[in-house]
């Protein structure tokens, strides 16, 4: 029996909700992914960031062929709060984003395709990348959710990993437009339309871990610290606190938060750092 210290919405309702046991889907060194029911969830251990899907413990992660049932007594799932931005805070939120663009170099070093946040190409197989990140990032400040939804299926799969780096970036586009689109600051129901698009595709182009993420940033949830950073930037706190919650941002996995805070900005602000095309 697992005992969970902390845990996400969704991994809470998947647990409650399935008629067997947790099965395992694909063992890393520091997190084990699960399918529960019908959704992917993830345990790993407590301390790290929590996430809708995520499930946390102090115990030792059990081995691949261990029986995986939890113990969510005591338990209130985790679940991210909805920013309610009105025009200002929309403005705050892209003057936030071109601050912290500015202080780039104090989150670190980027990785993925962050390096375009400095205007660097990134390394094969991520240099075919930038004319595509580029294209969703002009229909982003076009608000041509048509558009967008067609340049991001072009960046589907595009890397290596369980999340590939193209995934990351167009879920990090699709969360910056499901923020704006609940500001009415954009065609709400049309990005609705195009993320179903670009996820009908990603079910056949990615990994299912991947889709299934995907498919959470398109609803406007992610990691804590992306919610934390939105937070920070909408409210005009201090560039610091914006700082802090992207260098949290940016350590998830090899690249991919890096490569999320790229396409969140681009969403933002409609723009990658360099232009091309």
């Amino acid at each position: 029996m697992v005992r969970v210290t902390a845990i996400g919405c969704k991994a809470h309702a998947a647990l409650r909700a399935a008629a067997s046991p947790a099965r395992v889907l694909s063992a890393l060194s520091e997190s084990i992914y699960l399918t529960a029911g019908d959704e992917i969830v993830w345990l790993g251990r407590v301390g790290a960031l929590l996430h809708p899907r995520a499930i946390l413990t102090a115990s030792p992660l059990p081995g691949p062929d261990e029986p995986l049932r939890f113990d969510l007594d005591g338990t209130r799932p985790w679940k991210p709060s909805r920013l309610n931005l009105g025009g200002p805070g929309v403005h705050a939120l892209a003057g936030g984003c071109r601050a912290l663009l500015g202080a780039i170099e104090s989150v670190g070093a980027p990785d993925g395709l962050g390096t375009l946040l400095v205007g660097r190409i990134p390394p094969f197989p991520l240099d075919r990348a930038p004319e595509r990140a580029a294209a969703l990032a002009r229909a982003c400040g076009a608000d041509d959710a048509r558009a967008a939804a067609e340049a991001a299926r072009a960046l589907l799969g595009l890397g290596p990993g369980l999340t590939p780096s193209g995934d990351d970036y167009v879920g990090g586009a699709l969360f910056a437009r499901a923020v704006l689109g609940g500001a009415g600051a954009c065609d709400g129901a049309g990005w609705r339309r195009a993320a179903a698009a670009v996820l009908g595709r990603a079910r056949e182009a990615t990994h299912p871990i991947s889709a299934a993420l995907l498919g959470d940033l398109a609803d406007g949830e992610g990691h804590a610290p992306l919610h934390e950073l939105t937070t920070a930037l909408a409210s005009e706190a201090p560039l610091e606190a914006a700082v802090e919650a992207a260098r949290r941002l940016t350590r998830i996995g090899h690249s991919s938060g890096w490569d999320m805070l790229a396409g969140f900005t681009a969403g933002i602000l409609g723009e990658v750092a360099v232009q091309y095309g």
